[in-house]
């Protein structure tokens, strides 16, 4: 697996390669005859977002290849060794995919045989001249041959990748017109988009969602191979979709069964997400802790067994991620992206939508205001739950105008992260106590020494009550500068 960086040009039939001199130090040329087999369904659900399942021969690293959507500037690649079929399609590479195909079934849909010349600067750029002969097996095979050169970064930095792009262009080459070869031979039609008004209400909302599915559609796989961060990003796009229907109603209307689900899909990834945070949190505490103050299988109780059932519930997360209720959601997203019930204040320009971030940050402070009218310690805690959740809900919204709105909108997101944090790190304190206070309570049944586990619930009251202390400043500083922003 690795992150695939390049550059792909268009070139004419008889393209010189220039001389790569002067960049660093060359070896090649060196060539290979490659022949890939090429997956996809019938409605080329896996080219339409960016994504290329393929079967490769020849070549320094033949085998079954998996490139899913650029993210960031690159390209996730994931490989598998050569299996004796080319009928099927290994399992695990399969059940990658399911995000993308919801289950129909992959077949060949091209073949690409390519004449490759290489040229390497050391170990840092390799540069890959092709001479493609493609084949689309859609329907009665038709044949295409052209010419590329591709400029992949290996090592080194994006400056290096540059330059010798530039000389490349200098010699003649073109930024390529597709993002693959298979997308230049298939050309698969784009994801649907409903047509909005430029400079309009609905073109920002619209922007924004459609960014959001494929942010959750790009963590997917990297879920289910349960990568580092992965379920966190996703559950967060869940979340962003969900916070900005909730506050886009006036604009997109009809989405309540889509909420729904969002808030569904945001619990099941709960689950492994908030048992990788507290046993990373409880990692570190241990760690700042004087070796003679550890005493007991602490480590293993808040270690080992922790990440047991982080497992346990990732595995329940990929049963989710393979089930039809998962993929009747994916359908709903789409169905929303492609035909959205617009409302007439989507039409309005999008200034207008300076009225939906001052709402979000008026519920801040109503739910603040409620939340201090309440005498009861133990209910008030309770009600400043609220206040987090519509803090953070504040924030999306005005991050979801910023690229429309500018600045403003971006300081409004800044303050409104700054109540979210703070009360975050109250209530991230307050769970790990009683989380160490059950972990505790086992540890005693099991005859074991619980001393650790004071120390550590000490620490813990510490960091909520620093937080609960600074929280009236934060509240007081934040509060004035959104009244004057708005």
């Amino acid at each position: 697996m690795g992150i695939e960086i390049e550059d792909k040009f268009d070139v004419p039939a008889d393209y010189v390669l220039p001389d790569l001199g002067g960049l660093g130090e060359t070896a090649g040329p060196k060539s290979y005859q490659l022949v890939a087999l090429y997956y996809d369904t019938d409605d080329l659900r896996l080219a339409r977002r960016g994504a290329t399942l393929r079967r490769r021969r020849g070549g320094a690293d033949p085998g079954w290849h998996l490139k899913l959507p650029k993210v960031k500037g690159g390209r996730q690649e994931i490989v598998f060794p050569l299996t004796r079929s080319t009928k099927v399609v290994p399992q695990e590479l399969a059940d990658l995919v399911l995000g993308f195909t919801r289950g129909a079934p992959l077949r060949v849909v091209a073949q690409l045989e390519t004449k490759r010349t290489v040229v390497r600067l050391g170990d840092l750029v390799e540069v890959a001249d092709d001479r493609v002969k493609a084949t689309s097996l859609l329907g009665a095979p038709a044949v295409q041959r052209w010419r590329e050169v591709e400029a992949e970064l290996l090592n080194g930095d994006d400056k290096l990748l540059a330059k010798v792009g530039k000389r490349l262009k200098k010699a003649g080459a073109v930024p390529a017109s597709s993002s693959s070869k298979l997308a230049r031979l298939l050309d698969p039609p784009p994801v649907p988009r409903a047509e909005v008004a430029a400079g309009s209400a609905g073109e920002v909302v619209m922007d924004y969602l459609a960014g959001q599915v494929s942010a959750l559609l790009g963590q997917d796989p990297r879920v289910r191979r349960a990568e580092e961060d992965a379920v966190h990003q996703m559950r967060v796009a869940t979340r962003r979709l969900r916070s900005a229907l909730k506050a886009f109603k006036p604009v997109v209307a009809g989405t309540r069964e889509i909420q729904d689900e969002l808030k569904w899909l945001a619990g099941v990834l709960g689950e492994a997400r908030d048992l990788e945070v507290i046993r990373a949190r409880f990692a570190r505490r241990l760690e700042d802790l004087a070796p003679e103050l550890v005493v007991g299988p602490i480590r293993a109780r808040l270690g080992d067994d922790m990440y047991r059932r982080e497992r346990e519930a990732y595995g329940r997360i990929r049963e989710t991620l393979g089930g039809e209720r998962y993929f009747a959601l994916l359908d709903a997203l789409d169905a929303l992206i492609a035909e959205p019930r617009l409302t007439e204040a989507a039409a309005q320009d999008a200034k207008t939508l300076v009225g939906v971030a001052g709402k979000s940050w008026a519920r801040v402070t109503r739910a603040y205001d409620a939340a201090q009218a309440i005498e009861d310690p133990e209910r008030r805690e309770i009600a400043m739950h609220e206040v987090r959740k519509s803090a953070k809900r504040a924030r999306y919204t005005a991050e979801a105008l910023r690229p429309a709105l500018g600045a403003k909108m971006g300081r409004l997101a800044r303050h409104a992260e700054a109540v979210q944090e703070v009360l975050g790190a109250h209530m991230d304190g307050v769970i790990a106590q009683e989380t160490l206070a059950k972990e505790a309570e086992a540890a005693r049944q099991a005859g074991e020494d619980t001393f650790t586990y004071g120390l550590l619930i000490g620490v813990e009251r510490g960091a909520a009550e620093r937080a609960h202390a600074e929280f009236p400043e934060v509240w007081a500083r934040t509060r004035k500068a959104v009244g004057k922003l708005l």
